[in-house]
């Protein structure tokens, strides 16, 4: 990374006090364990490695300017955090991503500053990209050109785990695994001290799953407690326990989980069935007839993502969400409540495009595929949360578009949360009678007006009313 042209990268690095968003990102995608080693490419000041090691990860860093001296060597992961924006020579940009790659033993973690920082970005054109008045360099990418990049120099399917971070996986099993962690949920294991305890978390995750674990899905201290029961003492002791209604209820879910996840692989580029994690083989050959069939299955779900009115009689028929003329709304408490397949539109756009890390609610539209995911950071708190961004992902044309309301003096808010949320939500209750307050007192009359936060206030003065949390009062009361 030699300086070239007329930029000083140096001035890029900043210092920080917290872990990156990439950093943070690749944490909770569970891609930096202890047991990894791992390399921070270009590593700037050295924030992001002074905080990993705190976390007891095995981090090395390197930077041209800042720690010229340290190892390069590879490692399992390596980090290039916002390190291509800086390159204001195309060849070398695409060398040092190459470089990346060859040092990362088994994934690249590539992160950018987006389009959407524009505004933030003040300087003339050079390249292609903007030369600033402190002589740094900036090429800002769209998610999608981010991730096509990544793609093409190193010459594998990457996934995008959230806007402007691209994992480009050396081993397809690992990217599989990492596909099977968002779409299929954990299957997390009650502690076992003891045999009882041990057959307990059997027990709960038989009802979960649907199925009996085999014995590597185990962790080792439990299958070593349950080592010394018989398997058929085993089985019997579990179908003695579980309830019935529960383990039908899982196997339903892992059904439904499996297609999701199988539909969406073929959207990354289907595998044979020994590609897939364990977990998902045992979940095919307990719950389908064959591989093909799910495949089959799977397919049919994809078919029917593509129908208008298919998509249209399933958000209508939803028992989540809030629809509108134009869209279906829903809480991220209730997503994975939608039916199979508008679960499967939001987990499509999520794939091209970076589920977001703040988002409250997802938007899915009726015409056309796009998805939407707002952000209302208040909405446990406030009575008529405001929105502060929107990232939005075209399923056709693959393009995204961001709007931030930080600055905006006139906020978009929500009216009827609880409409957001699956009926069964303890907040739901609250949330109605406040909705139900507020149609009595005659606040939602003009609903052209109530849009925004000024429309909305106009409309409280006028019908002598206030808020106090959840509850509506009379403004003399105040």
């Amino acid at each position: 990374m030699q300086q070239s042209w007329n930029s000083d990268r140096r001035r890029t690095a900043i210092g920080r006090a917290s872990l990156s968003v990439p950093a943070r990102q690749a944490l909770a995608d569970r891609q930096l364990d202890a047991g990894r080693t791992i390399l921070d490419y270009g590593c700037g000041r050295g924030g992001d490695v002074v905080s990993l090691q705190r976390l007891a990860c095995n981090i090395t860093g390197w930077d041209p300017y800042f720690s010229s001296s340290s190892s390069v060597a590879p490692s399992d992961v390596v980090l290039l955090t916002y390190v291509l924006n800086v390159i204001e020579d195309p060849v070398e940009r695409r060398q040092t991503l190459k470089e990346a790659w060859r040092l990362a033993g088994s994934v690249l973690i590539v992160s950018a500053r987006l389009t959407w920082d524009r505004s933030k970005v003040s300087g003339q054109e050079y390249g292609d990209g903007l030369l600033t008045s402190r002589q740094t360099f900036q090429h800002l990418f769209s998610p999608n050109e981010l991730r096509a990049y990544v793609e093409e120099v190193t010459g594998t399917r990457c996934i995008t785990a959230a806007p402007g971070i691209v994992y480009a996986f050396k081993d397809d099993s690992a990217r599989l695994d990492y596909l099977a962690h968002r779409i299929v949920p954990d299957a997390n294991w009650l502690a076992s001290a003891d045999t009882a305890s041990a057959i307990a978390s059997l027990v709960d995750y038989v009802e979960r799953r649907g199925r009996p674990p085999r014995v590597d899905e185990m962790p080792r201290p439990m299958a070593v407690q349950l080592a010394h029961l018989k398997p058929g003492e085993l089985k019997r002791l579990v179908h003695d326990s579980v309830d019935a209604e529960r383990v039908s209820a899982g196997a339903k879910r892992t059904t439904l989980n499996t297609l999701l996840f199988l539909a969406v692989e073929l959207f990354n580029g289907r595998g044979p069935f020994s590609s897939l994690p364990l977990g998902l083989q045992l979940d095919v050959r307990s719950f389908f007839t064959s591989y093909k069939e799910a495949c089959q299955r799977s397919d049919r779900l994809l078919l029917k993502l593509r129908d208008d009115a298919y998509v249209r009689g399933a958000m209508n028929a939803s028992c989540v969400g809030k629809i509108t003329p134009t869209a279906l709304y829903v809480h991220r408490r209730a997503v994975d409540r939608m039916p199979a397949v508008l679960r499967l539109y939001e987990h499509c756009a999520s794939i091209v495009a970076g589920r977001p890390q703040a988002w409250t609610i997802a938007k899915l539209k009726h015409q056309g595929r796009a998805v939407g995911w707002l952000d209302y950071p208040e909405f446990n708190k406030d009575p008529h949360p405001r929105i502060t961004t929107s990232y939005v992902a075209d399923l056709k044309s693959l393009e995204t578009s961001h709007m931030s309301y930080a600055n905006s003096a006139n906020r978009p808010l929500l009216h009827r949360k609880h409409e957001f949320l699956a009926p069964d939500d303890p907040d739901v209750p609250r949330y109605r009678r406040l909705t139900e307050s507020e149609l009595r007192a005659g606040l939602y009359e003009n609903p052209h007006l109530i849009g925004t936060e000024d429309g909305w206030e106009a409309e409280l003065i006028r019908c002598g009313r206030m808020l106090r949390g959840h509850r509506l009062v009379r403004r003399h009361e105040a």
